[in-house]
């Protein structure tokens, strides 16, 4: 492996939502250092759009692993991994490097085609939760488990190949912050993110219509996003009981970066579009009432901030209070 000029480079993270974006840093930390360096991302078909979004991305190479898994017998479904296997395999890697560290993600990195000097490289067994995916790899670093899960992506990659970190974060979608036609009125509006996929992270719907209301106070627009159904009867009921507000239809996920990007600020619950959020460089809150934001809370190169924790959501004076230096 060449590590002044690494050629082809083939990045695996395939999900969740969070862990993508998480992974965005590593690409412009690559294309900083290796201007020239040409790099593939594998990636679930329906976080797809996120690494697209990034300009040093030169394809983006979708699987549906989650899809397959619930038909496993289905011939389509193995016409279907015999094509996402060929599109990997289509060119001859020097580098492919798996910042996921799981068995599905090995299962890839091991199907990737690698140069006669080019290597698969990933985390340590003891730096995993699955052990077993080491063995997948030629190359293993250990990066330590206490690390936030952005710096972990940063390290491993720098450390494969032989460069030092940037002093700054750059997740690479600045250029969505000049994007214009966006739903609402540029610098007035605010974003709540509402939905999560999972109960015991939503934050009550009382505390979101009285933040919504107080923000309606300052004159402010509130954009309520929503993906499921479930999810967008939720948005439309803060809304209906907020003066102005607006429960958006659905969106795909490069509309919901530019329209993250354009808010004045956001809040949300922990959820992916939080992390999309810190990547636009809007300021951000991310509220925690099921999970700590140690590892994994939002992280950017604007101004953010994590608030509550696993078994103790924060209260509406709390936010309103973090909010004030933005209102």
């Amino acid at each position: 492996m060449n590590t002044d000029d690494p050629g082809d480079i083939l990045l695996i993270k395939t999900s969740s939502m969070g862990d993508v974006i998480h992974n965005l840093p590593v690409l412009s930390d690559l294309k900083a250092r290796f201007p020239r360096a040409r790099i593939d991302w594998v990636v679930e078909e329906g976080f797809a759009d996120i690494p697209r979004l990034h300009p040093g991305a030169r394809q983006v190479l979708p699987v549906a692993v989650r899809r397959w898994r619930r038909h496993p017998f289905s011939a389509s479904v193995w016409r279907e991994i015999w094509a996402a296997r060929q599109r990997i395999q289509a060119t001859d890697y020097d580098v492919v490097l798996d910042t996921q560290g799981l068995l599905k993600s090995a299962l890839v990195a091991r199907a990737a085609r690698c140069a006669a000097t080019g290597q698969r490289v990933g985390y340590s067994a003891r730096a995993l939760r699955e052990p077993l995916a080491a063995l997948a790899y030629d190359k293993r670093f250990f990066i330590a488990k206490s690390l936030h899960a952005v710096a972990r992506n940063r390290q491993l990659a720098a450390q494969a190949l032989g460069y030092a970190l940037p002093d700054s974060l750059d997740y690479g979608l600045s250029a969505l912050r000049g994007a214009t036609g966006m739903t609402g009125a540029r610098g007035e509006s605010v974003v709540l993110l509402t939905a999560s996929s999972r109960a015991d992270k939503l934050w009550a719907e009382v505390n979101w219509i009285n933040l919504g209301r107080a923000l309606a106070r300052l004159g402010l627009t509130v954009l309520l996003p929503s993906g499921s159904a479930r999810e967008r009867e939720r948005a439309e009921r803060i809304a209906d009981k907020v003066s102005g507000a607006q429960a958006t239809p659905p969106m795909s996920l490069a509309d919901l970066a530019a329209l993250l990007a354009h808010a004045r600020f956001v809040v949300g619950v922990d959820t992916g579009l939080v992390h999309l959020a810190a990547a636009v460089q809007t300021p951000v809150l991310a509220l925690y009432t099921a999970s700590q934001p140690t590892l994994t809370g939002v992280l950017g190169s604007g101004w953010h901030e994590n608030l509550g924790a696993n078994g103790a959501p924060p209260d509406l004076q709390a936010v309103l209070k973090t909010l004030k230096p933005l209102l």
